[in-house]
C-alpha cells in the first residue's frame, strides 16, 4: 500500500504541473502578493512619522487576505479539471482504489499550494523590509506559522469541495463566498443571526487569525483554528465519500 500511496502522489505531482492553470495561477498569486509587498514598504518608508523597529513580516497577512484565492483556485482546479474534461475516468483506471488517489492528491495539492504560499509570504516580507530599510527590521517571524495553518486550511476545504461539487466553477465560487463574500456580506445586514451565521464560517476565522483584529463577537484564536479545521475536514469528509460512492464519469 505504501508504494502504491508514493506511486500515485509521484502520478498527482507530475499531473499538477503538467497544467497550464497551475502556473497562471501561481504567477498570480506571487505577482500579486509581492506587487503588494512593495507598496506596503514604500508607503511605510514615506510616512512622516514611520514605525520604526516594527517586523517587516507583518506584511505578509496583508498580501495573504487578496492573493490566497490565486493559490486555493490551484487547489480546486487540481480536483475538477479532470471532471470537465473526462479525464477522471482513465486517471480511476490506473489508480483504481480511490482512497488512495483521493488522499494522494489531497496530500499533493495542499503541499503545494501551503509551501508556496509561505514561501512567497516569506519573499514579500523582504521585500517589504528592503523597500524601507532601516525602518522595518526582520524580527517577529512567527507570523509565518499563521500563515501557513490559515493557507493550509484553506487549501484542504478547497479540495474537498472540488471533490464534491465536481465542478470548477461550482468549486470556485464556494471557496470564493465562504472564505470572503459572506463574512464580510452577511454582518451588514443587522439581523442577528446572520451575524451569528457569519461568526462559524471558515472566512471569519481566517481573516481574525490573519489580522488580529478583534471583531467584537466573541471570536477567540483558538476558536478560530477549531473552526477552521473543522470546515476542513467536513469538506474532506464530504469529498471523500462522494468519490468513493458515486460514479465518477
Amino acid at each position: 500500500m505504501g508504494e502504491l500511496f508514493a506511486r500515485t502522489c509521484a502520478a498527482e505531482w507530475t499531473r499538477l504541473w503538467s497544467v497550464r492553470s497551475t502556473w497562471w495561477f501561481l504567477a498570480a498569486a506571487w505577482a500579486m502578493m509581492h506587487g503588494i509587498a512593495l507598496m506596503a514598504g514604500v508607503s511605510t518608508a514615506g510616512q512622516p512619522d514611520p514605525p520604526v523597529g516594527d517586523p517587516a513580516w507583518g506584511i505578509a497577512p496583508i498580501v495573504v487576505l487578496p492573493a490566497q484565492f490565486a493559490l486555493l483556485a490551484v487547489a480546486v482546479t487540481a480536483v475538477t479539471a479532470e471532471y470537465a474534461t473526462g479525464g477522471i475516468v482513465p486517471t480511476l483506471q490506473w489508480t483504481p482504489r480511490r482512497s488512495v488517489l483521493f488522499w494522494a492528491r489531497v496530500v499533493v495539492t495542499t503541499a503545494v499550494a501551503t509551501v508556496l504560499g509561505v514561501a512567497f509570504a516569506f519573499t514579500c516580507g523582504l521585500v517589504g523590509w528592503v523597500a524601507a530599510r532601516p525602518i522595518l527590521d526582520l524580527e517577529g517571524a512567527g507570523v509565518l506559522g499563521t500563515v501557513a495553518f490559515v493557507l493550509l486550511a484553506g487549501t484542504l476545504l478547497s479540495v474537498g469541495l472540488g471533490f464534491l461539487l465536481r465542478s470548477t466553477a461550482g468549486g470556485l465560487v464556494g471557496v470564493f463566498l465562504l472564505l470572503l463574500v459572506l463574512p464580510a456580506l452577511l454582518p451588514q445586514f443587522g439581523y442577528e443571526w446572520l451575524t451569528e451565521i457569519a461568526d462559524v464560517l471558515p472566512g471569519t476565522s481566517a481573516i481574525f487569525l490573519l489580522t488580529e483584529e478583534p471583531s467584537g463577537r466573541g471570536l477567540t484564536e483558538r476558536g478560530s483554528v477549531v473552526l477552521m479545521l473543522v470546515w476542513a475536514v467536513g469538506a474532506l469528509a464530504g469529498g471523500w465519500a462522494r468519490l468513493v460512492r458515486d460514479d465518477a464519469g
